[in-house]
């Protein structure tokens, strides 16, 4: 039996999780129109490089696949992670050990209707009761899911949540202007000229491959500092190594 979990970026709100025998495209698309029938539908999507996600490794033979077709029909931005970097989806991998421990410390379900109770007890409990350390003053992920309305495709809250598309220049990096000044984000000469989609929320900023959908970078801006390297990508300084 597999999981599959659709989970609000900036709230960790945990908006479907379901259990089936293998998750397929059908299925994919399938839940993802139930969670934006019931919560609306999103600015993006920030997936891995799953076969039921993306075609963009099968040699751009058959088209797009059921969510990328789905997605295109909304104008839904989609993001796929770099490859070999997993932790670009560090906050649902996060959730999914969460839910793994939570999982171990009951009676191993036998069927999926089982499994399903198990999941939507752990759905209730998760969003509505059990504090997130990661969110601010601890709240549960239902209070800040609500506490914001939600970015839909092409609507723009305020000046800091934006999509914007760009190009990054011979020296491999690019400009945003955030809070009236300039900043210049090192992305690398191996992306000179590359046309790109920067997604910005606050000062957290997302660069992806406009054609593939690759995200290059992620980072959050140094609002101290011009320039944002490369080595630099929280806006917190780097731990020492340990001896």
């Amino acid at each position: 039996m597999e999981v599959l979990c659709w989970i609000d970026d900036h709230s960790r709100y945990a908006l479907s999780v379901t259990a089936h025998r293998r998750v397929t495209g059908p299925i994919v698309v399938s839940s993802f129109r139930k969670a934006y029938g019931a919560h609306g539908i999103p600015a993006s999507t920030l997936t891995d490089n799953g076969m039921v996600f993306t075609t963009r490794f099968a040699g751009g033979k058959g088209g797009r696949n059921h969510l990328e077709a789905e997605l295109h029909r909304l104008g839904v931005v989609q993001i796929n992670s770099a490859p070999n970097h997993p932790t670009t989806c560090g906050k649902v991998e996060r959730f999914h050990q969460t839910l793994k421990r939570w999982l171990i410390t009951q009676p191993r379900a036998a069927t999926l209707a089982q499994l399903q109770h198990q999941l939507d007890a752990f759905i209730n409990e998760y969003n509505q009761h059990r504090p997130h350390r990661s969110l601010p003053n601890q709240a549960t992920p239902a209070t800040a899911y609500t506490a914001r309305p939600t970015a839909t495709p092409g609507k723009r809250l305020d000046t800091h949540h934006r999509v914007r598309r760009d190009r990054i220049d011979d020296t491999g990096s690019i400009t945003l202007r955030l809070a009236g000044r300039l900043h210049h984000i090192g992305v690398g000469r191996t992306h000179a000229r590359t046309h790109v989609l920067m997604l910005i929320q606050d000062r957290n900023v997302r660069i992806l491959d406009a054609a593939t959908g690759e995200l290059i970078r992620q980072l959050t801006i140094d609002t101290t500092r011009d320039y944002q390297p490369r080595g630099v990508t929280t806006g917190r300084p780097k731990k020492k190594p340990e001896p």
